[in-house]
């Protein structure tokens, strides 16, 4: 297979995105939330590779005629945005007025978010909460709190999108990556055996979540602490 034939594959790859994004939905709409949320893990675990392979093939080089970071962005808006927020409302864990509310922030911060082009720092974190309401919404669901509890964590993060505090990119970010990345890995695996067992309130997986949830919000903000902004 030619370099050209190999970068164009890792545009299908992340365009497959897509494709469980509309599974993903079409699961919600049935409200077997169950079934959502693994669909939005496959497609969270084909975001976290297609990113490595598209620079090590470098498909803006190889396979120019298709926008990659455009794709991703699309898609990312539907997996990590959109989806979850209507999962929020529609479950019935946010309903009535701060139903409204979350999906209102949720969805047009996220859309200011995307088109920022200060999201990224030098040492490729996200510059503010990087819009990961898949992960939110998912660690709601298992652990039901009540619903200002949810409202508080929407309105906390939505401001957080636009403060200058970094959050970790799980493959990108190279300081403590060799936590960061095992711990998003872990995170990849709690989060499916919690909805593998339609977030049953006994199984421990809600533990792991606790743990690797906490680290990746705030491992940046401790980085920025320790060693600077750019640091």
């Amino acid at each position: 297979m030619t370099i050209t034939n190999k970068a164009l594959a890792v545009h299908l790859l992340t365009a497959t995105g897509a494709v469980f994004a509309m599974l993903a939905m079409l699961a919600a709409v049935d409200h077997d939330w169950a079934l959502m949320f693994l669909w939005l893990i496959v497609a969270f675990f084909v975001d976290g590779i297609d990113g490595p392979l598209a620079r090590r093939y470098d498909v803006e080089t190889n396979a120019p005629e298709f926008d990659g970071v455009l794709l991703d962005l699309i898609i990312d808006y539907l997996t990590y945005v959109f989806i979850p927020a209507y999962a929020l409302y529609g479950s019935g864990l946010m309903d009535g007025w701060s139903g409204w509310a979350a999906i209102i922030i949720i969805t047009y911060t996220s859309a200011m978010y995307f088109a920022d082009t200060r999201m990224k720092t030098k040492d490729y974190s996200f510059s503010g909460f990087p819009g990961c309401w898949n992960m939110l919404v998912l660690v709601l669901f298992a652990l039901k709190p009540d619903w200002w509890v949810c409202l508080c964590l929407v309105a906390a993060l939505a401001i957080t999108m636009f403060v200058p505090v970094k959050f970790v990119h799980p493959v990108r970010t190279q300081r403590w990556r060799y936590i960061t990345l095992p711990m998003a890995l872990a995170w990849v695996i709690f989060a499916g055996w919690a909805a593998w067992v339609n977030f049953d309130p006994g199984s421990w997986a809600h533990y792991g979540l606790i743990v690797t949830s906490v680290y990746l919000t705030l491992a940046g903000a401790a980085q920025q602490i320790m060693y600077g902004r750019e640091g």
